[in-house]
C-alpha cells in the first residue's frame, strides 16, 4: 500500500468527499497539508466523520490558516510563509491538496510543483457538469508537464458518459470510477457508493 494525492480540477468539486471515501475504503490515514479557512468544519473533521477515522488516523495539518483563500494569500495574511512540505510516513495515506493543482502555495510554487516533487500517484477529482472537459484536461496537462504521476480520474455527480470518455481519451487517462451526488451523505451511504462505483484493488 502506498500514499495517494487527491487533487481537484477546481474548488468545491467534491475532493474532500472522495478523500473520505477512499481513506475509509482502504483503511488509510488522512492528511491535509494546508487548511485555508477555519470557520465551521475543517476538511480533516469532515473526513474523520464521513470515513469513521479515529484521531490517530487524522494527521495534523502543517498549516492551519484563518482565511478561506488561496494558500499563498491566506498564509501572508497570517504572517506566515508556506515552506517545505514533506508527506508523513504512515501508509496507506490519503493526501488532499488545498485547491486545484495550479493553486499557489507561494508566488514561486503551485500544488502541481509540489506533487511533481513528491512523485506520488495523483487521483484527479472532476465534476460531471458543463466545463469539466476543459478543467480536467488543463489539470492533467499541468500535472504531466511537471512530471507528476497521474493514477486516474474520479468523477463526482450524475453520469455524463460523453464527457467522461472524452476526458479519458483526450487526456490519455483511465477512469477510476464515479461517485453520485448523495441525497443523504452519511458514512454508510458514502461507503456504499464508493464500493459500487470504484474497484478498491486500484488503490492497493
Amino acid at each position: 500500500m502506498s500514499a495517494f494525492v487527491v487533487a481537484g480540477t477546481d474548488t468545491d468539486v467534491g475532493k474532500t468527499i472522495f478523500a473520505a471515501a477512499l481513506a475509509g475504503a482502504i483503511g488509510a490515514a488522512y492528511w491535509k497539508p494546508v487548511q485555508a479557512g477555519l470557520d465551521g468544519e475543517t476538511d480533516s473533521q469532515i473526513v474523520a466523520r464521513l470515513a469513521g477515522l479515529g484521531p490517530e488516523r487524522i494527521l495534523p495539518e502543517a498549516y492551519r490558516l484563518r482565511t478561506p483563500a488561496s494558500p499563498h494569500l491566506a498564509a501572508r495574511l497570517d504572517g506566515l510563509a508556506i515552506d517545505r512540505l514533506d508527506p508523513p510516513t504512515p501508509r496507506p495515506l490519503v493526501i488532499e491538496t488545498a485547491g486545484g493543482v495550479m493553486t499557489p502555495l507561494t508566488l514561486q510554487a503551485t500544488n502541481a510543483d509540489l506533487l511533481a516533487h513528491w512523485r506520488l500517484p495523483v487521483v484527479v477529482v472532476a465534476r460531471t457538469r458543463l466545463g469539466t472537459i476543459n478543467h480536467s484536461l488543463l489539470t492533467l496537462e499541468a500535472l504531466r508537464r511537471r512530471g507528476a504521476p497521474v493514477l486516474g480520474l474520479a468523477f463526482i455527480g450524475e453520469e455524463d458518459a460523453e464527457a467522461e470518455s472524452a476526458i479519458a481519451e483526450m487526456g490519455e487517462t483511465r477512469i477510476l470510477g464515479r461517485l453520485p451526488r448523495l441525497a443523504a451523505l452519511t458514512r454508510e451511504s458514502l461507503a456504499n457508493a464508493f464500493a459500487a462505483g470504484f474497484d478498491r484493488r486500484d488503490f492497493l
